[in-house]
């Protein structure tokens, strides 16, 4: 995870159906398990439809403001709309994929044995 502003872009370069944005504080031990955590879970659930922006607000503080960004981590649901918010680690799969409105299951199993 870099310091700056980051994209993880989606390899088709079409615009993806879920673009989630993730406001961290630098390499902050909460920060990096969102961060780890969210990876995870686009990767089982969001394959190739994903795309995540990070935003460090040690270095890019005025950015919290058009979030209305309170707390780090938070992840952002951009698209699809409506825009949700989800404040944590991302670590509680059940609690994130409900937040998101992710279907409970994926290809693999039940999403609740993670």
């Amino acid at each position: 995870m870099s310091k700056k502003l980051a994209k993880i872009p989606r390899k088709d370069k079409i615009n993806p159906e879920w673009q989630l944005r993730l406001y961290v504080a630098g390499r902050a031990v909460k920060s990096t398990a969102a961060f780890v955590n969210l990876k995870r879970l686009c990767e089982a659930y969001l394959v190739g439809r994903y795309e995540i922006e990070v935003i460090d607000l040690l270095e890019n503080p005025r950015l919290a403001a058009g979030d209305q960004i309170l707390a780090v981590p938070t992840l952002v649901r951009k698209l699809p709309e409506p825009v949700k918010k989800i404040i944590g680690d991302l670590s509680q799969t059940e609690r994130i994929l409900l937040g998101l409105g992710l279907p409970r299951t994926h290809e693999g199993g039940n999403a609740y044995e993670s």
